[in-house]
């Protein structure tokens, strides 16, 4: 029950970056910087506090049921993070709020808490966030490529004004954006690309091999 533990964050059978388990949030949320900011927002607090309250209460959960308990929490805690988000910025979420919802699904079938039973809650909750920091990784970097190279700008989120572009290459003249990028079909491509060069960079390591090995 600890093997998931055990593995590594980036490199293991289970990890984000090997199921591809938030393929969805990985395409809908990186063809804006200030959107995949916002969802590292909300995956870094809906793992955190689930997985804290979760692994807390485990001894109060019943024996069958324990996913629905699951998809309640993080249902919760996502819809906190979308409610106190919308007070300081809410054109954003107006903007993000149809895949945010999908961040409580994606704690569902990552597999992680079916794990996280005999572990203790203190570093359930830092495994948690790491595996929220090892998706939200993947959609940051994904959108500083989608969106500078796909819409010619590069935006933050902006409290009450929703985001605002730090600079804007057709404006000033540059080259002109490959708007293929932008879209969800570009997001597509790009991720089979990631995926693949992920996959080539995992076993030349020597990574993958390993653990099958061990039976991780």
């Amino acid at each position: 029950m600890k093997r998931r533990f055990a593995s590594h964050v980036f490199w293991g059978a289970h990890s984000p970056l090997s199921t591809l388990s938030g393929a969805a949030l990985v395409i809908m949320a990186s063809s804006r910087l200030s959107f995949a900011l916002i969802c590292a927002a909300a995956l870094l607090w809906v793992f955190g506090l689930t997985s804290l309250v979760f692994s807390s209460a485990k001894a109060l959960l019943p024996v069958r049921g324990k996913q629905v308990v699951l998809l309640f929490l993080s249902a919760f805690f996502c819809g906190i993070f979308i409610l106190l988000a919308g007070i300081f910025s809410p054109l954003l979420i107006l903007g993000t709020g149809f895949f945010l919802v999908l961040v409580p699904p994606y704690c569902l079938g990552s597999g992680f808490f079916e794990n996280s039973f005999p572990v203790p809650p203190p570093e359930v909750f830092s495994r948690a966030l790491l595996e929220a920091a090892a998706l939200s990784g993947v959609i940051i970097a994904a959108a500083l490529i989608r969106e500078p190279l796909g819409m010619g700008t590069l935006s933050f989120p902006a409290g009450v004004h929703g985001s605002v572009e730090i600079f804007d290459i057709n404006r000033d003249g540059g080259f002109a954006p490959i708007r293929f990028l932008s879209a969800s079909a570009g997001g597509l491509v790009l991720l089979g690309y990631a995926a693949a060069l992920f996959d080539h960079v995992r076993r030349r390591g020597g990574n993958a091999p390993r653990e099958e090995e061990e039976g991780l």
